[in-house]
């Protein structure tokens, strides 16, 4: 592919959707390490992207190893706002053009405000390949990205991601506290990521072409979008309730606490990694013994890394979102069940998120979950088992 473009001399032009930790810290590093010829960025918060272009393009990203935090700066950023009528034909073209694009937007629930001018973008060139990675947390990201967009566009291929990156939005108080570069001089903010950046996508033909570095193709991603969820997610969750309940302001200060950490680790280990390793024998080196240990020691490890001083009240934050039926704590304590084993670790931390979600009285925690898994329709045996087990601690 590269050296197609050099030969007819054509242009390579990578389009982020949204301009979060995500979008900088993964896409648009990627971007500028696979060299496009153009990095463009559509992003609706008018003081960023008046902050960008006061700094004519450049910006900071900082990356939080396991001993420092170094900078990584990337230049010629172009930024508009769909919301400008004055950008949003720089956006068609931009959209027309690009070869790669990533969507890093709060939620899938926005694909219906990008649809439009994407669509009006890409109907300028209906049959050039374009890759659009989908980086919002959900599994069918991709397809219901798909189907908002329409048909009509043969060659655009739409993937699902895994990212198990932790990132942050720093304040500008925050930045000056803690020696961390802002995104611009101008900016009123700055992104802090994690070293980490070996981030999963689904495949489409030709995906050994694209240019956006720091993205291994996986060609079944379930096995591994389940150990985001019911692993890292899972864990990330307990730890970050048994911080609240010691009344603990950063996730870095449960390493002052042995046991709790520990029983995050056997949890992780001996909960949710046997049942995933049960459930995906086979579907990869991590759902071995050896693999998934070696996996959740280093997530421990960087799920309490000091220099990302992550607060607790961040991870805890949206508790009955996070006990849905099918989520990270109700939905990782259901797979071990599953798979025979005992969520004993995991039902505690459970119940503190119950009882801080619905308070201690045990018909209001029953009735509050009962009327939050409903949307999922499980059975009142299904749902009576899992309080039941929760109730008996």
């Amino acid at each position: 592919m590269n050296e197609l473009r050099i030969k007819f001399h054509t242009m390579s032009t990578f389009l982020g959707i949204g301009f979060g930790p995500i979008q900088t810290g993964i896409f648009l590093s990627g971007a500028c390490k696979g060299a496009f010829d153009r990095i463009v960025v559509a992003e609706v918060d008018a003081s960023l992207c008046q902050a960008v272009r006061e700094s004519k393009g450049k910006i900071a990203i900082n990356i939080a190893g396991r001993e420092a935090v170094r900078v990584e700066e990337i230049a010629g950023v172009e930024i508009f706002n769909p919301l400008d009528p004055q950008d949003i034909a720089n956006l068609h073209d931009a959209a027309a053009d690009a070869d790669e694009i990533a969507t890093a937007l709060p939620s899938v629930k926005f694909y219906k405000d990008i649809a439009s001018w994407l669509a009006e973008g890409f109907r300028k060139r209906p049959g050039h390949k374009r890759i659009i990675y989908t980086s919002e947390n959900d599994n069918h990201a991709a397809e219901i990205l798909s189907e908002t967009l329409g048909r009509g566009f043969r060659n655009t291929y739409c993937l699902n991601t895994v990212i198990g990156k932790m990132s942050g939005v720093v304040d500008s108080e925050g930045c000056s506290k803690r020696g961390l570069m802002k995104l611009t001089p101008f900016a009123d903010r700055g992104h802090l990521v994690e070293e980490f950046n070996k981030i999963l996508i689904s495949s489409c033909p030709d995906i050994d072409g694209r240019l956006v570095k720091g993205l291994h193709v996986k060609s079944d991603l379930l096995p591994f979008e389940e150990a985001k969820l019911y692993g890292h997610n899972a864990i990330h969750v307990l730890l970050g309730l048994h911080a609240m309940e010691k009344g603990l302001e950063y996730m870095c200060q449960l390493r002052e606490h042995p046991s709790l950490m520990q029983d995050a680790r056997d949890a992780f280990i001996n909960e949710c990694g046997k049942s995933l390793c049960r459930k995906w024998q086979g579907a990869d080196s991590l759902f071995t013994e050896a693999g998934f240990k070696e996996y959740a020691e280093d997530l421990i490890e960087r799920m309490t890394n000091p220099l990302l001083e992550d607060k607790v009240d961040r991870i805890c934050r949206d508790l009955g979102r996070k006990l849905g039926w099918k989520d990270r704590i109700i939905g990782t304590i259901r797979l071990v069940l599953d798979q025979g084993f005992n969520p004993e670790k995991l039902l505690r931390g459970a119940r503190i998120a119950a009882e801080k979600a619905f308070g201690k009285d045990r018909r209001q925690v029953a009735a509050g979950l009962e009327n939050l898994w409903a949307e999922d329709s499980p059975t009142k045996k299904e749902m009576d088992r899992i309080i039941r087990l929760l109730q008996s601690l």
